[in-house]
């Protein structure tokens, strides 16, 4: 297919495809699906090899949020029947780090619901940070706190943050149908005030709520102009008690393509799938490992995720390798460049496509979704491992929704019970 060759030549050039070769991937069709994902994959191992970078969520403050964000089962309103805690104690949220570096994570994202933080907050995620690094040597620690005021970036910086995620979710034009207590526009300042304090910055977006091919591609080309070093992309889970409960619009087809998407326009940038893989790809998650090179290890934020016994499983059998402490996420054009992130020369470049720039690796959150995952992420880690939930009586007609996947988080931070790691 002449399209997907384009793609991939681009791809190992770091050049930006057009926006119809961009919209040409979301409509491709099943029969091509296989093909779409090999061209994909040949820019993910070009750039990143055969490696996956595993991340732990651990959600420092769960509910209570004041922004109304429909996705989010910690919204304003939300009837979501999920657990409900002020902030944990930096020992607490130490401890519950612990468990994802064990099963293999290496980085840590501390979430805390809310609009932002008050600078008490950054003093508590600062006490929190040290207490993490204290105990893991050579960990990497992403925060997740809302909109920035003037010098927060730069504070969280200094008390050892290595990176800060708040995300796009959707494009600009969409984005007022989604949230009303804040703007597009707050976001992309909030991910430039990363950038400029020298936090790798990490930013992605929210696909299944009821959005077009266009503002998908919209969110991804924007994405890329704003130059973060890595995007989640999330696939909507419709929790109970949200404005969104009814949207379900994805296939694992679907979800495939968008990756792939994802994939050409952001060829060297790391792309993370966040929440919502195992409610929406189900058994075609190993296929999503040659797009993207991340993912996060166990549960989420309000949702349980596959059980990380399983995620380790999958990636060995489909012959990938878990991305080691000592291993450099970026290729080196991004990881040893002085400028930092977004020191491009021109501000369209993005997505490594700049001159010499860059920074360390990235992650995935956001001021209403935290980390790119409680607007839907993950599902029952039942005993088996395998994919999630409990199984239903008979097989479920395609299309049909998975509304049997979605659990809420009972286990971890802000609970008495082991989380899953």
């Amino acid at each position: 297919m002449d399209l997907l060759n384009t793609l991939v030549d681009k791809g190992l050039r770091r050049e930006l495809p057009t926006r119809e070769e961009a919209l040409a991937v979301l409509a491709t069709s099943d029969d091509d699906l296989l093909d779409v994902v090999a061209a994909a994959g040949k820019v993910r191992r070009h750039w990143f090899g055969r490696r996956v970078k595993l991340n732990y969520l651990v959600n420092l403050k769960s509910g209570l949020c004041p922004e109304d964000c429909s996705y989010c089962s910690q919204r304003l309103g939300s009837k979501a029947d999920i657990l409900k805690y002020t902030w944990l104690k930096p020992d607490e949220a130490s401890q519950a780090a612990s468990a994802g570096l064990a099963g293999g994570a290496k980085r840590v994202c501390l979430v805390a619901s809310g609009r932002g933080p008050t600078d008490r907050d950054v003093d508590r995620v600062s006490q929190t940070i040290k207490a993490i690094k204290d105990q893991n040597e050579g960990v990497e620690v992403c925060a997740c706190l809302g909109l920035l005021s003037d010098g927060q970036a730069e504070r969280l910086r200094e008390a050892g943050a290595d990176a800060y995620n708040h995300n796009l979710n959707t494009s600009e034009a969409t984005y007022g149908d989604i949230t009303t207590t804040h703007t597009y526009a707050d976001r992309v300042d909030t991910v430039q005030k990363a950038h400029a304090a020298g936090l790798s910055a990490c930013s992605g977006l929210i696909a299944g709520m009821g959005e077009s091919d266009e503002d998908l591609v919209d969110v991804v080309f924007s994405l890329r102009a704003l130059d973060p070093d890595s995007v989640p992309v999330n696939f909507l889970i419709p929790f109970e008690g949200t404005p969104l409960a009814q949207e379900w619009n994805l296939s694992p087809q679907r979800c495939l393509r968008i990756l792939a998407m994802t994939r050409f326009v952001c060829p060297d940038v790391e792309v993370r799938i966040a929440g919502g893989r195992e409610v929406h790809l189900r058994h075609m998650q190993p296929l999503a490992l040659h797009l993207a090179n991340s993912i996060f290890l166990g549960d989420y934020l309000t949702s349980e995720g596959q059980a990380g016994k399983a995620d380790l499983e999958m990636i060995a059998d489909a012959g990938f390798e878990v991305e080691g402490a000592e291993q450099v996420t970026l290729p080196e054009h991004r990881a040893t460049a002085g400028g930092g992130c977004g020191s491009h020369e021109s501000a369209g470049a993005g997505c490594g496509a700049h001159a010499g720039a860059g920074h360390e690796s990235g992650e995935g959150v956001d001021a209403g979704a935290g980390c790119g995952s409680h607007e839907g992420g993950g599902c029952g880690s039942h005993e088996g491992g395998g994919v999630c939930g409990t199984a239903p009586a008979s097989a479920p007609a395609a299309g049909e929704p998975r509304t049997d996947l979605v659990a809420v988080r009972r286990r971890g931070a802000g609970t008495d019970l082991a989380p899953n790691a």
